[in-house]
């Protein structure tokens, strides 16, 4: 299976904490020797305001680990990197050392309580869409149809 990951890091060192998620993902995961990893870039902070800027960038792994189980194994990963908590008490997201968001898993549709893939947020985030991108521009949703470069423009026209 393809795995099409996120990996957002906003405080300490963010670039060393991406790639130290990245090496743990490829040896916890069971991948292959196919990995590919997109450029980092930064944005703003989804969903809460910091003034701490992330830097994001995509992954995607090729492994036959099964989606709950590579869940568990990326939780296991945040929170060996420093990353247990991503929501406060009140359930509002905070700043944090690393986050890795499953964004795909080929033409899958998954919908549990702890696991919606394609991410249920994924039109909507840049910085999932442009990595996703690069890494995958044939890539087409399962529901609705459309490529990263085509949702990417359909938020560029929603902010306008």
């Amino acid at each position: 299976m393809n795995y099409y990951l996120n990996i957002g890091s906003n405080i300490g060192e963010r670039r060393d904490n991406l790639y130290r998620a990245v090496v743990a993902l490829v040896a916890d995961a069971g991948a292959s020797a196919e990995c590919a990893v997109s450029p980092v870039l930064e944005s703003e902070p989804w969903g809460f305001e910091s003034e701490n800027r992330f830097m994001n960038l995509g992954v995607c792994l090729v492994t036959e680990v099964e989606p709950m189980d590579m869940l568990d194994r990326i939780h296991d990963i945040e929170r060996r990197l420093g990353s247990a908590f991503h929501r406060d008490d009140h359930g509002n997201y905070i700043d944090r050392l690393v986050d890795i968001d499953i964004v795909a898993i080929d033409d899958q549709v998954i919908d549990t309580p702890t696991l919606q893939v394609p991410h249920p947020h994924l039109p909507e985030r840049d910085f999932f869409l442009l990595p996703m991108q690069q890494l995958a521009p044939d890539w087409h949703h399962p529901v609705t149809g459309l490529t990263p470069s085509q949702m990417l423009d359909n938020l560029e026209k929603s902010s306008v």
